[in-house]
């Protein structure tokens, strides 16, 4: 007998964590060409049923706002998030990019601005090709055969579809009775245990689940970023052995930092990312669900087609049950 089991046999083979392997790379049941792991379950009558129970009276956004000065990861070298006009009406008027008349400018009040930003930036999703173990990412696709000189060819967030699912909110900051967790809490399987019995859920094949560690409380001050409470493997693997389709949190890292782990310094990135088939949603904002106290919900996301990028901005939203 299993114990590591928490679903029946059939559900099981449709679960990819059930076929990992400590630190290598998961071939997919779905596949030699799948590129969205346990996304898979989502299907019209998953969708279905949970479009049928929504109740469309209040719309929760778990997203923050893009902002110069922004948390953000940045610890590795990676740019902050930065936006600058391109066109405004007093510019034009000067500059006359449009090759008009004066009077055209002057009556056309024409602003523009573009952005730059690392990708895993705000409310973001973290793909396949993010993180992998030696050289090789999610279904054994390998940098030597998939990835240019701009971007990875396969697993970017153009092959993900909209998430249409249950979700489910863990108070792991409630449970302990804080607002916040402290610095570098890790969330194991006795957390989120007491959390779900706490709450009265369970977790079911097709579920997003998000942790909730209170760090929204702190943002945006850049302590936000500082050693964050988050999963560690062990909770890692109970929610994604319970068949998640995607874990997300709070914080910066959905993981506890620094690592635990002494050679693997984003120990549930490459677990969940290379191993589960699991993709992660980050930086999501839970106070308003937690402040009702809306454990259950329908989950709508969906992100920006950045072809080949290693993560994307997302916008998801939640909406009560029926």
């Amino acid at each position: 007998m299993c114990m590591a089991c928490y679903v029946d046999e059939a559900t099981k083979s449709k679960i990819i964590a059930y076929n990992a392997e400590f630190h290598k790379v998961t071939k997919s049941p779905y596949g030699s060409d799948d590129e969205i792991g346990m996304l898979n379950l989502i299907d019209a009558k998953s969708r279905s049923a949970i479009i049928g129970r929504t109740d469309a009276s209040k719309v929760f956004d778990l997203s923050v706002d893009h902002f110069v000065g922004m948390p953000g990861w940045f610890g590795a070298g990676d740019q902050p998030y930065q936006i600058w006009m391109t066109h405004t009406p007093q510019g034009e008027i000067v500059a006359n990019t449009m090759g008009v008349k004066r009077q055209q400018n002057e009556l056309v009040a024409y602003s523009g601005d573009s952005i730059s930003m690392y990708t895993h930036c705000g409310t973001h999703i973290d793909t396949f090709n993010h993180f992998g173990y030696n050289g090789e990412i999610f279904n054994g696709f390998t940098a030597r055969d998939h990835l240019g000189s701009r971007a990875w060819d396969i697993c970017g967030p153009e092959k993900y579809p909209p998430i249409f699912a249950r979700g489910i909110l863990l108070d792991i900051a409630a449970m302990h009775g804080v607002d916040t967790l402290p610095p570098t809490h890790p969330i194991g399987k006795a957390d989120i245990e007491d959390s779900l019995k706490r709450q009265g859920l369970k977790i079911l094949p097709g579920d997003v689940v998000l942790l909730r560690t209170g760090q929204m409380l702190l943002w945006p001050d850049m302590a936000f970023t500082k050693n964050t409470p988050g999963l560690n493997r062990e909770g890692a693997e109970y929610i994604a052995k319970h068949g998640a389709i995607m874990i997300g949190a709070d914080n910066l890292t959905l993981e506890q930092t620094p690592s635990a782990h002494e050679l693997n310094f984003f120990p549930v990135h490459t677990y969940l990312l290379a191993e589960a088939g699991v993709p992660i949603l980050e930086m999501a904002y839970l106070e308003e669900l937690a402040a009702e106290k809306l454990y259950e919900f329908a989950f709508f996301g969906a992100c920006i087609k950045l072809r080949g990028a290693t993560g994307t901005p997302m916008r998801p939203i939640a909406m009560p049950l029926r």
